[in-house]
This record gives C-alpha cells, sequence and structure tokens, in this order.
C-alpha cells in the first residue's frame, strides 16, 4: 500500500509538472506586445560636403506606435508614425530644430501627409551566438518597402541592436544646402531598444 500511494504521488506530481510547463510553453509561444511606453527608437543622420563642419548632424525620435514579438518563432513587427518623428539635436538652436522638422516631414523628405506610417515586419531570424539573432525583414518607408538585416542582441528583457540602411533605397534625395556643399549622407543609422509587455 505504501509503494503504490507513493507510486502515485509521483505520477501526480509528473502530471503536475507537465502542466505547469505546458503552460509556460503555451505562454510564451504567444506574441507579445511591444511595451511602447519603454521601448525606444532612434535615427541619426550624417552630414557630408565640402562645408560640412557649418552643417549638423540630426538626431531625431521614432517612437514605436505600435507592435508584436513572437520570440520563439522569432517574429517581430512594428510600426511608426511617421509625423511622429521628432527632431531631437541639443546643440541645436529651437529655430533651427523647426526648420529642419519642417522639411523632415515635408514632400522633400518623408512626406508625411502622404505616407503616414512606417512599418517592419521580420522575415527570418538566425541565430548568432548566445542572445543574438541576424534578422532579416522587409521595411516599408516613403511608400517603399526594402529588404534589410540587423543584429539583434537580448539582455534582461531588452532587445537592442542598430542597423543602417540608405535613404535614396526607399526614393528619398538627401537634402542639400549652399549649393550642394553641406548635405547629409545617403546612409543614416536606427539605433533601437525593444522591450515588450510582461
Amino acid at each position: 500500500m505504501q509503494q503504490t500511494g507513493l507510486f502515485e504521488f509521483h505520477i501526480k506530481a509528473w502530471t503536475l509538472t507537465a502542466l505547469v510547463f505546458a503552460c509556460v510553453a503555451t505562454a510564451n509561444g504567444q506574441p507579445r506586445d511591444i511595451d511602447t511606453s519603454k521601448s525606444t527608437m532612434t535615427i541619426h543622420v550624417y552630414k557630408a560636403g565640402v562645408l560640412s563642419a557649418f552643417g549638423h548632424d540630426h538626431e531625431i525620435s521614432a517612437p514605436v506606435a505600435k507592435g508584436s514579438a513572437d520570440v520563439e518563432k522569432r517574429i517581430v513587427e512594428l510600426h511608426v508614425d511617421a509625423g511622429a518623428l521628432k527632431v531631437l539635436d541639443p546643440k541645436t538652436s529651437e529655430k533651427d530644430i523647426a526648420e529642419i522638422q519642417t522639411t523632415m516631414l515635408g514632400p522633400e523628405v518623408l512626406d508625411a501627409e502622404k505616407y503616414k506610417s512606417i512599418g517592419f515586419r521580420s522575415t527570418a531570424a538566425e541565430s548568432a551566438g548566445t542572445g543574438t539573432w541576424k534578422v532579416t525583414g522587409e521595411l516599408s518607408l516613403h511608400g517603399q518597402k526594402r529588404p534589410v538585416s540587423l543584429e539583434v542582441h537580448e539582455r534582461e528583457g531588452h532587445f537592442t541592436g542598430t542597423c543602417r540602411l540608405k535613404i535614396t533605397d526607399f526614393g528619398i534625395k538627401p537634402v542639400k544646402a549652399a549649393g550642394g556643399t553641406v548635405r547629409v549622407k545617403d546612409e543614416v543609422q536606427v539605433a533601437f531598444d525593444i522591450q515588450l509587455t510582461r
């Protein structure tokens, strides 16, 4: 009787453990929303040209409007409202920031009234070491869709990384001033720190 009772206890304990693991696996396998209040994306635009010393590098905030991620399947999708992009440029005057902001959102660059959304959806993710993945996907910007690739690092619930892209690939011409002696570079860098809701 004692052995039977012990056997039944082990069966029940194993069953309970299996159920717990099943619940955890199911929870982890479900897509989770991106926590837009804790996630950040910053675009870095760099100056070029023979008189680049008189131009400005630009730092632009690109708040994530919505998105989700399935960590188990390694699928992520996120969206940014083009009109919400904001020029930060801490060393620039408020007047210059206002002018840069108007140019950036206007028809010369993003044309945010016409192309209201910027989006990314992953198509594949390959392990590149512990907590690191090489992610490829499709970026929608300025009415164009182009493939992009980036390296993503996961640490303590933060998914961080950078991505470089050429704005001319999306039909955007680099802004020029002073007859082209000051301009922005074609290649920009996007840095991100994405967190998921708990």
